[in-house]
């Protein structure tokens, strides 16, 4: 019974507190950090205890996979050098740099675990973060480096705590911890192709949406466990589960089933993470209450996690100016790769067909110049610039992952409860600190968001492509109905009049209902067609994913209604 009077609680708190910062402007994860401190001090409030490995296996892979669902392919792969930049070396950098801070702070405490305190304190939490900036129009190229370091980096942290709390016990070895990591990233990685690829195939075989959803809460889990248990990191195989879902899906699932799953994940991503943040201010009052019972400082643990949180923001915003040079630099250089890349293509369709050049492999090779003419034109038209970059390097604010984890360290490590306290004051300093200034920041340095004008332009250019592709199918001579039957003129004529709105299906005698069914089952196969063209157009690389993303939304609509007409119609 308490257990779930704490649930009801729990999730009407959310859900006031998600309306409360929508309205007054503040993200909402600060607040429910605050008002989770605020509760944990209150008399006959259980203590919640809530073990790291339900958090770091129970909540976090979900969590990671909803966000990677939703990543774009294509623009995660422009940007993984800034990506990796952040989510690794970042992270390998703010290790080494807390390490010898808390070494040199906590004598006795051990290299060892100074570095694996290190490694706990330096993943950053983007949740905070973007949302603040998607209210605020950030563009949506600064919103995908900060999701996606924030997809990579609990990676990269994770493997690098392992490394050192086996450290702990034994000699450390340095090709070795590289050898480990190497092996993590790589096992992972092969582990998130093959169970994304399976999981959406799996799907596509089932006629269900509830049962294509069910199955879907067990994907990401299907792609932890296996990695944990070869010793990979089981957070970066769920992202690569995430990424290739997120991509294949439009290609192989219906739209209902899409939007369905859609509705509900976001559902649960909304619960979960709003929750380890409520759950984060919540175990403030246990940790100082260790920290009493052991009879050691909270006030020097307290000092300690400032400090610490001042050298991972200095150390965030020393990386992130190189960072931001050179990707300044790699869009100069794309500048003069435009018209070179528009030769290749000219000189490719002038060169005659025979064994050095067959149908397919020219079908090949224009595909990757075109694919690298979109990465050409998404760097000259999304370039970072300075002031996007000092957000970037404000936006390291840490989160509930940074306090998980620590509870994984062993109960002989020394000083344990000052170091759960350590980790515990860096997520909240950065958070709350950076987090509130972050609004009055981004208005002082006037970021312009995404170019409204040049996505309206595509948003025509990519709809009037699907138009053509329309029209192609339907004033193709082999057009005909499964049967073999070519369909009749109303019936085309009825389709061409709905493409452009000016007619619905309506109702009438069994001659209209009996063509009301072709111009359904005729519709159906002619906005497949025009997923076929966006496909095409997505692999290409010609058009912005926002682009690509809105028109998929709109086309989805449109399939899903037909599905529903249909099913309807046959009850």
């Amino acid at each position: 019974m308490e257990l779930t009077l704490i649930a009801i609680v729990g999730v009407s708190s959310i859900v006031a507190v998600a309306a409360l910062a929508s309205r007054i402007g503040i993200a909402a994860p600060m607040i429910l950090v605050v008002v989770g401190i605020g509760l944990s001090f209150l008399p006959g409030v259980p203590r919640i205890e809530v073990g790291p490995e339900v958090i770091l296996t129970g909540v976090l892979p979900p969590l990671l996979y909803a966000t990677a669902v939703h990543m774009p392919a294509h623009d995660f792969r422009r940007d993984i050098k800034a990506i990796g930049g952040l989510a690794v070396l970042l992270v390998a950098v703010s290790t080494w740099g807390g390490g010898l801070l808390f070494s040199r702070l906590l004598p006795g405490l051990g290299l060892a675990a100074a570095f694996a305190l290190g490694a706990i304190i330096s993943p950053t939490d983007a949740v905070a973060a973007t949302a603040v900036g998607k209210r605020l129009g950030l563009p949506s190229r600064l919103l995908t480096i900060l999701e996606g370091e924030g997809l990579v980096n609990d990676a990269s942290s994770l493997v690098l705590l392992s490394s050192a709390i086996g450290a702990m016990t034994g000699a450390a070895v340095p090709w070795k911890i590289g050898a480990k990591f190497g092996y993590a990233v790589v096992v992972a990685i092969v582990i998130g192709l093959v169970v994304g690829w399976i999981s959406v195939w799996v799907r596509s075989m089932l006629a269900d949406s509830v049962l294509i959803t069910a199955i879907s809460f067990a994907v990401p889990f299907l792609a932890y466990l296996p990695a944990e248990e070869l010793h990979a990191s089981g957070v970066l195989a769920v992202v690569a589960t995430g990424l290739v879902v997120g991509h294949q899906s439009p290609r192989y699932l219906k739209a209902n089933d899409r939007l369905a799953e859609a509705t509900n994940w976001a559902t649960v991503a909304f619960l979960l993470e709003s929750g380890l943040f409520l759950f984060m201010g919540l175990q403030l009052k246990t940790l100082l209450d260790q920290a009493g019972r052991a009879g050691l400082s909270v006030g020097t643990a307290v000092w300690v996690g400032l400090v610490a949180s001042l050298l991972v923001i200095v150390v965030r915003m020393l990386f992130v100016v190189p960072l931001v040079a050179v990707l300044r630099h790699d869009a100069k250089q794309a500048s003069g790769l435009g018209a070179r890349l528009d030769r290749m293509l000219d000189r490719l369709e002038e060169t005659p067909r025979g064994k050095r050049m067959t149908a397919k492999g020219r079908e090949r090779a224009q595909q990757h110049i075109s694919q690298k003419k979109g990465d050409v034109h998404f760097l000259e038209a999304e370039n970072l610039g300075w002031p996007g970059g000092v957000v970037l390097a404000w936006s390291g604010m840490r989160g509930a992952v940074t306090v998980a984890a620590a509870q994984t360290l062993p109960a002989s490590t020394p000083f344990r409860p000052q170091l759960l306290i350590i980790a515990f004051v860096v997520a909240g300093t950065t958070l709350l600190a950076q987090g509130l200034t972050l609004p009055g920041l981004i208005r002082a340095l006037k970021i312009p968001g995404d170019d409204a004008e040049a996505d309206q332009a595509e948003w025509e250019d990519l709809t009037s492509d699907l138009s053509v592709k329309a029209r192609a199918f339907l004033d193709d001579p082999a057009l005909a109905q499964p049967d073999g039957t070519r369909y009749a003129a109303p019936v085309l004529d009825m389709v061409r009049e709905s493409l452009t709105g000016r007619r619905g299906f309506g109702s009438g005698d069994d001659k209209q209902a009996m063509e009301r069914e072709q111009v359904l089952a005729l519709m159906v196969a002619v906005l497949a067609a025009e997923q076929d063209e966006l496909l095409t157009a997505r692999s290409l690389g010609q058009y912005s994913s926002r682009t690509l993303t809105r028109v998929q939304g709109a086309l989805d609509l449109r399939q899903a209604q037909l599905q529903q007409i249909g099913t309807v119609s046959h009850t």
